[in-house]
């Protein structure tokens, strides 16, 4: 991480103007959807903002499950449920689009001697990417 990207405890605010409440919806089984609903900031619903919707899944790869989130533009949860299997297919080939990227990239680099390759590690040790998280793609 670098100095840039860093922000200490004392510049964090918040931005009162874009609070959401959070409910999870599952089937139990493959899929989960995230609602946020937009509050304000006494915690009265604000009807001026639209409510989001939020997919989340897990694929399996040959590197073990991977988390995926993606937005689903609907009006109601019923709605972004029924979206939900598009768009969890329109999420894997986003991502696999993005690999195939990366790979032309990788395939195109100087290798350095005693450098990792990049994207590799993600344990937070000096030389490795920050690891961690969902992968969260945009439409």
């Amino acid at each position: 991480m670098t100095d840039e990207n860093r922000t200490s405890a004392a510049e964090l605010t918040v931005d009162t103007g874009n609070i959401h409440h959070e409910e999870v919806f599952t089937d139990l089984r493959a899929a989960s959807i995230r609602r946020l609903t937009p509050v304000k900031a006494d915690g009265s619903t604000d009807t001026a903002r639209e409510i989001k919707y939020i997919g989340e899944t897990n694929i399996m790869t040959q590197m073990g499950p991977l988390p995926v989130q993606f937005p689903i533009e609907a009006e109601s949860l019923e709605d972004a449920f029924n979206q939900f299997a598009e768009g969890v297919k329109g999420a894997i080939e986003r991502l696999n689009e993005r690999a195939r990227e990366l790979a032309r990239e990788e395939s195109s680099r100087i290798v350095v001697p005693g450098a990792a390759p990049p994207g590799l590690g993600g344990t937070g040790l000096p030389g490795t990417r920050p690891g961690g998280g969902k992968i969260l793609l945009d439409k």
